[in-house]
């Protein structure tokens, strides 16, 4: 009975110590997979963060071209003291991107757009990018008349901003005066949500200031599409710099994360595999000495 006994008991110890080392082994194992994603996951960051780092100085110079002719045109209003009135209509062009991991560069435009309609709530709006449109959707989904994609996939042009311009025309879409919603590029570190405004003819037409200009009704309509495709191509480009910094800045955190993580996956995976060889050292003298 006794024999029987001491059987039955023996073996019990031998799974359970096993079922350790395997726990202990599926631990490690699982480590140095985490450690070999997030090595890869390093790699690529730091890869889109040398991409947005070369196109950073390519979108400054572009900005700072685009700059002069959208200053001229607000000196334009300004110089013929063109403002909104209370009873205006009003339409906001929320630009932003379709692309993602570059901060909260469209959050920023989410928000000031919704301040903007809260205070206008019958104004339209047009929105330019998928991840405002996906923003801006869940809150003022009746208010949006139109939404573009697939604009300044690299560097935004005139070209483009004067499609968007002829696309909002040919919709019909009416309106005495047009905020446009960016970011304006403060410094690469920097940036806030700004409005450029573009006014209809007739809105132009009612300054105060306008006869000193002597402009014909043909020639008013032409001007005015292309203040309106000029403070569009402003804000395009400003808002593409701020993406482009921003993006850099983003990855470059993101690397950095990835590196600390590395660090400390591969201090916890050392101590784990040390774990180990000590144990199995500590079962080979202990059964040395058993002998």
């Amino acid at each position: 009975m006794l024999f029987t006994v001491s059987r039955i008991a023996r073996p019990s110890a031998a799974p359970v110590s096993k079922a350790i080392q395997a726990r202990n082994m599926a631990t490690l194992k699982e480590i140095q997979q985490r450690l070999k994603s997030v090595q890869n996951i390093e790699k690529i960051t730091k890869s889109m963060k040398m991409i947005a780092s070369t196109k950073v100085a390519k979108a400054q110079r572009g900005m700072e071209a685009a700059r002069v002719f959208g200053t001229a045109s607000s000196t334009l209003f300004t110089s013929a003291e063109t403002k909104a009135k209370d009873d205006d209509k009003i339409l906001f062009v929320a630009s932003s991107s379709d692309r993602g991991l570059c901060g909260g560069i469209h959050s920023s435009v989410s928000k000031a757009t919704r301040r903007a309609v809260a205070e206008k709530p019958t104004a339209e709006v047009v929105i330019l990018g998928d991840k405002p449109k996906a923003q801006l959707g869940r809150v003022i989904r009746n208010q949006i008349a139109l939404t573009f994609n697939q604009i300044g996939k690299d560097m935004p042009s005139f070209e483009e901003a004067s499609s968007v311009v002829d696309v909002i025309k040919g919709q019909g879409i009416e309106f005495d005066t047009a905020n446009i919603i960016y970011n304006k590029f403060i410094s690469v570190v920097s940036y806030e949500a700004s409005i450029i405004p573009a006014f209809s003819e007739a809105t132009f037409k009612a300054s105060p200031n306008f006869a000193v200009y002597e402009i014909e009704d043909d020639v008013l309509a032409n001007l005015q599409e292309f203040t309106f495709a000029n403070g569009l191509y402003w804000a395009m480009v400003e808002g593409h710099a701020s993406e482009m910094c921003a993006k850099r800045a983003a990855m470059e955190n993101a690397t950095q994360n990835a590196g600390e993580m590395i660090s400390k996956l591969t201090m916890t995976y050392n101590r784990g595999r040390q774990a180990v060889i000590t144990n199995e050292l500590i079962d080979i003298i202990t059964g040395a000495s058993a002998l």
